[in-house]
């Protein structure tokens, strides 16, 4: 399979960082459902990379795949120049942390790190350092000796993370791993694959949370409804969002879709009025009260509004038409 051909136009290979992570046209289905269309990516050693797209968009199915828990119908992938074909010293070097918590219960966090340590390979006294350096990265060196089920939920993601990183992998791929945690573990987790990242590890973040894509990457995948429908860096994506401020208004009462017609400098956007939120985008701050005028005037009752510059969430609703945190 020719790499260079199935790559997108926005995909350039570059030799500096190497790359790290190929994946070619991939397809997958179940029975009759199509859940990947032709996903391809790369991801280049020290790199962060998001995934990003709602629930049912086939992330999961793509780090499956990435991970060797799953085979696609069709498409390859290769790491470190090599095809995935799920030998020892590659799944070595893969470090998968799923979405839902794969920790035993029972066990103290030490014992946790420790058994993922040696299942890929480590001896008891490699073991020991690794899972004191782990627990030193997610910020729980002082409860090692706790069970899982006395840890709070923040802290069970944190060491849900540890286990997939104990073995300092090459390639870590994470399936939306601050989902329901408090502040504190969310900026632990955010920190530690930061830092992971820093020391050469290549990291595909996927995650529904775009503004923590923002925060750490500096490329990501826009997927939705099993095809990526936008890659690049954050820059160039929040530019498919467009140029000016986005101003959303909550409001009882759905005005009429063409209550702003004819209003030089305002422009709805996809899918503008919905869940209670009407969304358009201004040429500048200054029609801020025209819109509002015009919105009353529609007979919508404002509750509130704000106004912010395009952000990935509003790129993903003017390629796709909906919202990233849509249900599936």
């Amino acid at each position: 399979m020719a790499f260079a051909t199935a790559m997108g136009e926005n995909e350039a290979v570059t030799s500096n960082p190497p790359v790290l992570l190929e994946a070619a046209t991939l397809s997958k289905s179940f029975g009759a459902r199509q859940v990947l269309d032709c996903v391809s990516l790369r991801l280049a050693a020290g790199e962060i990379v998001g995934l990003l797209g709602p629930n049912g968009a086939g992330k999961t199915t793509t780090l499956s795949i990435l991970a060797t828990l799953l085979a696609p119908d069709a498409g390859e992938v290769r790491l470190g120049g090599r095809r995935l074909r799920g030998a020892s010293d590659q799944l070595r070097a893969i470090g998968y942390v799923p979405q839902a918590i794969a920790l035993y219960r029972s066990l103290s966090a030490a014992q946790n790190l420790a058994l993922f340590a040696r299942l890929h390979g480590m001896s008891r006294r490699e073991a020991r350092e690794a899972t004191r350096r782990a627990l030193d990265d997610v910020g729980l060196a002082e409860r090692y000796r706790d069970t899982v089920a006395v840890l709070s939920g923040g802290m069970q993601r944190r060491l849900n993370l540890a286990c997939g990183m104990v073995h300092r992998p090459q390639l870590l791929l994470l399936d939306e791993p601050t989902v329901g945690v408090d502040p504190q573990s969310r900026e632990q987790i955010l920190g530690t694959i930061s830092r992971a990242a820093a020391n050469g590890a290549g990291v595909i973040y996927s995650t529904h949370y775009m503004e923590e894509v923002e925060r750490i990457c500096t490329r990501a995948y826009l997927i939705d409804r099993g095809r990526v429908v936008a890659a690049g860096s954050i820059a160039e994506l929040i530019a498919m969002g467009g140029a000016r401020p986005v101003m959303e208004i909550n409001c009882r009462n759905a005005p009429a879709t063409n209550c702003f017609a004819g209003l030089s400098g305002v422009a709805p956007l996809a899918r503008a009025y919905t869940n209670g939120r009407l969304q358009v985008q201004i040429e500048s701050v200054a029609l801020v009260d025209t819109v509002l005028a015009r919105a009353r005037a529609a007979g919508a009752q404002v509750v509130e509004f704000s106004v912010h510059n395009p952000n990935l969430s509003d790129a993903f609703i003017a390629l796709t038409g909906h919202e990233l945190r849509d249900p599936a």
